[in-house]
């Protein structure tokens, strides 16, 4: 039996201090104490450092983020004139036939206050098929040649519920919203340099610096949720011998065939990788407007977003998912969007469904009822609390001070006994979590009453540590006595994944 002594100048296990070291016997914590008290075969000393719990992140989109490390990302081009460049500089670069493809572009902290249009990237670009997505990924604008490629010569109304939205001469301007964006995506797919399972596991490796262990992955089984050229599942498949975390991964599929075949794939690959259920989208986001609303935006009279949901369609693969051992998680960002999921939810647990596996990914904007509803029906809320500190500039404006309350109420949802758990949705953030657990405290100053505490924040991305834990962190604080501010400075010293010291670079390219 292999045993090591890890000693610092305390644990933390989302409670008071336990101690200040931890004794490690085949791969496994098997005693909290003092480093008097404990020994080992060896032992690794860390004075003065807090040892805590490592951290999962409930919903992330491991595709999405290999593009944004290895890709073009646009969430810090100033103005269109900057942006003009850098799709001139990326054309160059790329060879003829070639899709371009530019994620997070961010129309809030544009100079001009918009999106751009399709002319803009026709002059950076000409006839280069060129898509661009809003960090939200729930809006993306193309060019012409994009347009033509996917034969779509006039605006018109999707017949899913997607818009193409038009100019004053009724011609597409190139802005695309929700559904409508996978039919231009799907044709430029083929026409997008693939990527290699190799850097997926290298971007993915690098989040144990961050002190991730755990992923809650969301994957495509047929079009790429960013306009990769790879399937989303088989290039997951193909990278997991070379991860160093685990992926609980849920899967985007449209039938149950598609679904299973998914599954199947992911239960094969290997033990650091398993199918964990279906996802599914309700609506879109608030920063595009696109999310299902009760009532209009409060800055956009008449638009009350896109409901995308198909309830029999939904209640059919949820179903299915459910039968397979799976959970089932569904993007509701809207009230409206969140009141029909939740309606789902209840139909299923009156046909016996377990609870646990039902969840609502995001619930930015609810109803009192539904937090109350979110309680009682014991389902899971994945909550992504970064997204406050990116939507402070707007986010009162665009819902309006009377739903503000209860726009990521995380305080009322816990105070219901909801089952929360936390994200980052990166690539749309980014997936430090400790800048999650900042936000969750101090909410950017939005909604105070709904704050949480250190510990709660913790418990969003955490579970204690028991004995039989394998995986646990040293960082350089008590991230549950400092401030929100400190709390997102926190450097993580050391990464134990398996109860060995995992490696991992000292810089992340995007964080």
């Amino acid at each position: 039996m292999s045993s090591l002594v890890v000693a610092a100048g305390q644990v933390r296990s989302l409670s008071p201090a336990a101690g200040d070291s931890m004794l490690i016997e085949d791969g496994r914590v098997s005693a909290i104490g003092s480093s008097e008290g404990l020994v080992g075969e060896d032992r690794i000393d860390f004075p003065g450092a807090t040892i805590v719990p490592a951290l999962q992140d409930h919903h992330f989109h491991p595709i999405g983020y290999t593009r944004a490390v290895t890709g073009l990302t646009l969430k810090e081009v100033p103005d269109f004139a900057a942006l003009s460049q850098v799709i001139a500089d990326e054309d160059r670069r790329l060879p003829a036939g070639a899709a371009l493809i530019g994620i997070r572009l961010d129309d809030e902290s544009l100079a001009e206050g918009r999106l751009p249009d399709r002319l803009l990237l026709d002059r950076a670009a000409p006839g280069r098929p060129v898509l661009l997505y809003r960090y939200c990924g729930h809006i993306a604008i193309a060019s012409t040649t994009a347009l033509e490629q996917a034969g779509l010569g006039t605006g018109v109304q999707d017949p899913e519920g997607g818009a193409f939205d038009r100019d004053g001469s009724g011609a597409p301007n190139g802005i695309l919203r929700e559904e409508a964006i996978g039919r231009v995506s799907g044709p430029l797919s083929e026409m997008v340099p693939p990527i290699e399972p190799p850097a997926v596991a290298a971007a993915l490796g690098g989040l144990t610096g961050l002190g991730l262990t755990r992923l809650t992955a969301i994957v495509s089984a047929g079009a790429p949720l960013w306009c990769g050229g790879s399937n989303e599942v088989d290039l997951l498949v193909e990278a997991a011998a070379g991860l160093n975390l685990k992926l609980d991964v849920l899967v985007v599929a449209s039938t149950p065939e598609e679904l299973g075949a998914a599954a199947q794939r992911l239960d094969q690959a290997g033990p650091n990788i398993r199918f964990a259920g279906w996802k599914e989208f309700a609506d879109g986001g608030l920063g595009g407007r696109t999310a299902a609303m009760h009532e209009a935006f409060a800055d956009a009279p008449g638009n009350r977003g896109i409901l995308r949901l198909y309830l029999d369609r939904a209640e059919q693969m949820a179903e299915v998912a459910l039968s397979m051992g799976g959970a089932v998680a569904i993007h509701a960002i809207g009230d409206l969007a969140n009141d029909e999921v939740v309606s789902l939810f209840r139909r299923l647990l009156r046909r016996g469904a377990d609870p646990a596996g039902l969840r609502i990914e995001h619930a930015s904007v609810l109803t009192a009822e539904a937090i109350k509803q979110c309680g009682e029906l014991g389902i899971t809320v994945s909550v992504q609390p970064a997204f406050l500190a990116s939507e402070t500039a707007w986010l009162e404006r665009r819902v309006g001070p009377d739903r503000l309350h209860n726009t990521y109420p995380f305080a009322s949802l816990l105070e219901q006994r909801a089952a929360l758990v936390g994200g980052s949705d990166c690539p749309v953030e980014p997936p430090n979590p400790w800048w999650g657990m900042a936000a969750a405290r101090d909410r950017q100053g939005l909604a105070d009453e709904q704050s949480l505490d250190a510990a709660q924040a913790m418990r969003l991305f955490a579970e204690p540590i028991t004995p039989g834990s394998e995986d646990f962190l040293v960082v350089d604080r008590d991230p549950l006595a400092v401030s929100p501010g400190d709390l997102a400075d926190t450097r993580v010293m050391a990464t134990f994944v398996g109860g060995r010291l995992a490696e991992a670079p000292p810089e992340l390219p995007f964080r």
